[in-house]
């Protein structure tokens, strides 16, 4: 009995192990020759330079451009997007307000607070 179960413990380490030598291994040089790289949102400013609208454009070209640090032109697409819609999450009136802060816009950055403060999303500091 002990014979078998010994026999049965090798034979499984023996299959993991001729198992595990069998891995494929890819190569991403090949396979970046085969597919072209898309900058997505050079193709989202070709888009809004043709005219087209929309707050979800708007937002990922503005998000792209803070995260970036290209607070110029996260200010441009995030003014674009507030006058299209002022329902937004907490987090675009402050990107929208420093990035006006950036380009020394301090009047809009205030006005932009005040919207969200209005908007009772700020607490007053007690």
């Amino acid at each position: 009995m002990q014979k078998r179960l010994f026999i049965l413990v090798l034979w499984a380490i023996f299959s993991f192990s001729a198992s595990a030598q069998n891995e494929k291994v890819f190569i991403t040089d090949k396979v970046s020759d085969k597919y072209a790289y898309v900058d997505v949102m050079k193709t989202y400013e070709r888009i809004a330079a043709k005219g087209y609208k929309s707050v979800d454009l708007f937002q990922k070209l503005g998000d792209s451009s803070y995260s970036h640090f290209k607070l110029e032109k996260a200010a441009e697409w995030y003014s674009k997007l507030f006058s299209l819609t002022l329902d937004l999450a907490p987090e675009y009136y402050y990107r929208y307000a420093e990035s006006l802060r950036f380009i020394c816009e301090n009047e809009k950055a205030d006005a932009v607070l005040e919207k969200l403060k209005i908007k009772g999303i700020i607490k007053k500091k007690v």
